[in-house]
């Protein structure tokens, strides 16, 4: 058992492989936080949890009768601090009482420790065997009204992960308002930390943006609806000199997929909180006389060597204890999708003549993109109509799909089930389902209006008119996107006391429908997509295995984002294709092998039309996929290493894969600025043993790891905008 209780100083202990994690009850009944880090064995470090008669920190009711002046909420780590009861830091819980009063003080009740994990009705979070999981549940009650709060941890002591999640129950007679409702608190004893998050834009996310901390408030958040293009719901915090070998290192990820929040805060006594959960900003949540909140589920991870260590960690949790797709241990297809080829100009010989044309160069799914339902010539109508355009597809989506499978290829279909045009038959029949506020003219974005996936009437609706497409099946695949984000937030189901909860319930909404779809047809793979990775994240990840990175597919500004990305997210969930050139988004010419190398470090794919390829290409694109399938377990499963930081070298980027018997090695560099006269590049490759011998094939060199290690490697000198190189390892 990964967890303990030491009664006698009532302590508990959560270990992992190489991390402790502590906490105790203090004398009234308060939970303190006094250790997370390098694992410390079975020692206890109470001794930690100290305070301090300060002005303006002020004292709970017990230690005034005594006068007991250095015990104040202000000054101690906490493991879920409150609003309104003398800490004035960063708060996870705020709750609005019967009598208009806001003061909450949670004090210890009772406790539990069993072996498995915890489960969140309605929403995703991490799982995995009962003998590979311990959780912990810690039930805290309010000092003057009947409100619980049950903390939970799950403990993955293989990859240093231990996850939280919260419970709030309402034993009173009268409904609570929950203003915020946090998942989870992080303390460090001291500051001299950085923060590390991800931001963005549409095409352009999860930028890598490291910063030191100082006193005050650093936050990280959306208010989108969604997770968003412009800031991922993922953060670390490191010690001020770690690299990706070296240093102390934590991870927030939030398995979420609406608005959300990670604050860090320095406090007056040089101490690091970080709270992360749902974002306050429009949040308000009736709890009923005996009813139930649950906090989304926040997945904490630990390194003390380095940012490397700590990415390998969440990659292989999220891929064997995250993701719920049969498909996140198969292999996926390689697929064209004709997007970037066609827009909404396609009929069924033109795709047809695309399907024929890459079955014959190995591709093996072809993607029919927006533009097959309803009239969709355009984003401005449509949406929402999802039954066959006849024009286009005479013979139907099963039609089209019973030929292509004779070509001897898979089908997929792309959706955006959330959203609807006003100039849709769907919108002129039910405008009531979209959110908007009555009265009020709304805001459209891409011509379109959110519908309302609270409503059970809506997520029906979808179920039914998709899953008749899908019903037919022929198809494999399915990518259902999200082009906007949510504005207006009102809905027809809520009385005005309850509007704070239709953020929320929109999510929770929304992951019945998806549920429901991949539960009901678990033989298609499903890829998220949000405008491209506006809805990265590791709540997404549980049903769907694998998302669309960024529309941007310029393979040079594809090498940011998946660095950023790979982060927090295994490389089997980026979704990364081949385009065309000049590239549609930054005009940028890439010579095509250095589109396959960057395309490689994903899921691997086509976007483009590949009936305007030249002989010589139509080569490449034969040799690229001989060699992604001879890599793809290598790729998609093996340990992944970031040799270069993008940020701060401008020259090449390189990356590297290590089989998990590190047996075999993928090394991939991207010359980024080619230079007259260039200077040598020598690279230090990693994750091989030492005494071992193994032959680089590429450049018949035969050495023992320690030597590719230490000595490094000699890249070619080779001239040309972009070039790329991949070097393979293989022991002997």
């Amino acid at each position: 058992m990964s967890i303990t209780y030491a009664e006698e100083s009532n302590v508990f202990t959560l270990e992992t492989k190489n991390s402790t994690y502590q906490m105790e009850i203090g004398k009234y009944g308060h939970l303190f936080h006094t250790y997370y880090g390098r694992n410390i064995g079975d020692s206890t470090v109470t001794y930690l949890t100290r305070g301090a008669d300060s002005g303006f920190s002020g004292n709970c009711h017990e230690a005034y009768l005594v006068d007991e002046r250095t015990y104040s909420l202000d000054e101690y780590k906490q493991e879920y601090p409150t609003f309104g009861s003398a800490d004035f830091r960063s708060s996870c819980l705020a709750i609005q009482y019967g009598d208009g009063s806001r003061t909450t003080e949670l004090r210890y009740k009772s406790h539990r420790i069993y072996g498995g994990k915890y489960e969140l009705p309605g929403l995703p979070a991490m799982w995995g065997e009962e003998n590979q999981w311990d959780t912990l549940e810690i039930v805290l009650e309010d000092a003057h009204f009947p409100v619980e709060v049950t903390l939970y941890y799950g403990v993955l002591s293989q990859y240093d992960i231990i996850t939280r999640a919260v419970r709030i129950e309402n034993h009173m007679n009268e409904p609570v308002y929950l203003e915020r409702a946090l998942s989870a608190c992080v303390e460090l004893q001291d500051y001299g930390y950085d923060m590390i998050s991800f931001y963005g834009r549409h095409n352009m996310e999860r930028t890598f943006q490291r910063r030191p901390l100082y006193h005050g408030k650093q936050v990280v958040d959306s208010v989108r609806g969604t997770s968003s293009h412009q800031q991922n719901p993922f953060v670390i915090l490191c010690d001020s000199n770690a690299n990706e070998e070296y240093g102390n290192c934590y991870g927030l990820s939030f398995v979420y997929s609406g608005n959300f929040i990670a604050e860090t805060e320095v406090d007056q006594y040089d101490q690091t909180r970080t709270v992360m959960g749902i974002h306050p900003t429009g949040f308000r949540y009736q709890l009923e006389e005996g009813a139930c909140f649950y906090a989304p589920e926040v997945v904490c991870a630990y390194s003390g060597a380095g940012l490397g260590q700590l990415s390998r960690n969440y990659h292989k949790a999220c891929q064997k204890h995250l993701c719920k797709s049969k498909f996140a241990n198969e292999r996926r297809p390689i697929l064209i999708n004709n997007w970037e080829a066609t827009t909404f100009d396609f009929n069924e010989e033109k795709l047809l003549s695309i399907a024929r044309e890459a079955q014959e160069l190995g591709v093996e799914m072809l993607v029919m993109d927006d533009g097959w339902f309803g009239v969709r010539n355009s984003d401005h109508s449509g949406l929402g109509d999802w039954f066959v355009n006849r024009e286009k597809l005479p013979n139907g989506v099963e039609g089209l799909a019973d030929k292509v499978c004779s070509i001897g290829m898979k089908f997929g279909i792309w959706v955006e089930p959330e959203m609807v045009n006003e100039n849709s038959d769907l919108f002129r029949e039910h405008p009531d389902w979209c959110l908007h506020i009555p009265g009020r003219k709304g805001v459209y974005s891409r011509a379109q209006l959110v519908l309302d996936m609270a409503r059970p009437e809506v997520r029906e609706y979808l179920f039914q008119m998709i899953g008749g497409i899908l019903d037919c099946g022929k198809i494999s695949y399915v990518k259902w996107d999200m082009n906007r984000h949510l504005t207006d937030v009102w809905s027809g189901i809520l009385p005005a006391e309850r509007q704070g909860e239709a953020y929320h319930r929109y999510v929770l909404g929304l992951y019945d429908l998806v549920n429901r779809f991949t539960t009901t047809y678990p033989e298609v793979l499903f890829e998220g997509c949000s405008g491209g990775g506006g809805r990265f994240d590791a709540g997404w990840l549980y049903y769907m295995p694998q998302s669309w990175c960024s529309d941007d597919t310029d393979a040079i500004e594809r090498l940011h984002i998946q660095y950023g990305t790979s982060f927090g997210y295994p490389i089997s969930a980026v979704g990364s294709h081949v385009s065309v050139v000049p590239n549609q988004q930054t005009g940028r010419v890439t010579p095509l092998h250095t589109r396959g190398v960057v395309a490689m470090s994903g899921t691997f794919g086509y976007e483009l039309d590949i009936t305007e390829m030249t002989e010589e290409e139509k080569e490449i694109v034969q040799a690229q996929i001989r060699q992604f399938k001879e890599d793809y377990e290598l790729i998609q499963r093996g340990d992944y290493y970031r040799l270069t930081n993008l940020e701060e070298n401008h020259e090449y980027a390189a990356w590297q894969f290590v089989s998990d018997d590190q047996k075999k090695a993928l090394l991939n560099v991207v010359i980024l600025h080619a230079r007259a006269n260039a200077p040598f590049i020598t690279i230090q490759v990693k994750g091989l043993r030492e005494e071992e011998t193994y032959v680089c094939k590429e450049l018949d060199i035969t050495a023992k790891g320690a030597a590719f290690l230490y000595a490094g490697i000699p890249v070619p000198r080779e001239k040309g905008d972009y070039i790329s190189f991949q070097f393979h390892f293989e022991s002997l």
